[in-house]
């Protein structure tokens, strides 16, 4: 895999999955330095995060203080740029309705990393839901981590 400078994980909010994915893949440490930010795929206005994915981020030691979730625009892509999203319906969105999206540097994480099922939303359900979520993201980020580290 290429080297990028910055990881966007993108979800349709940017208030849960997208967080706890750059708040998981913060904690490790890659070979090169990257950026990693969120964005949502409909954000009105800026909102924080959701209470329930705060809730499992701190039981897990992760903590992201002033959060607040932002809509992605094109000035999210360029070629070093890895844009990561929870769904594929999420990649296709962005694929069509955004120029500087390449399908070589936008996909679904866990596509990418091998993983079968894609990241459910667990919006609207119980706090172990959000567990459930987050375990999920846990072992596909760790898959990534050995993608990026292996570089070029």
């Amino acid at each position: 895999m290429k080297t990028y400078k910055r990881i966007v994980f993108v979800a349709e909010s940017g208030t849960s999955r997208a967080p706890m994915a750059a708040g998981i893949l913060g904690e490790y440490t890659l070979k090169h330095p990257v950026e990693i930010i969120t964005r949502g795929l409909v954000v009105l206005f800026p909102e924080p995060l959701n209470q329930k994915a705060e809730a499992v981020m701190i039981s897990n030691g992760i903590t992201m203080e002033g959060f607040m979730s932002s809509q992605i625009t094109e000035d999210d892509f360029d070629d070093d740029t890895l844009v990561l999203t929870m769904e594929e319906q999420q990649r296709q969105k962005i694929l069509e309705g955004f120029d500087g999206a390449k399908p070589e540097n936008v996909h679904v994480l866990t596509t990418l990393v091998g993983d079968e099922l894609e990241i459910i939303d667990p919006y609207g359900g119980n706090l172990q839901a959000y567990g459930l979520c987050y375990e999920t993201l846990s072992k596909s980020i760790k898959k990534l981590v050995k993608l990026l580290n292996e570089g070029e």
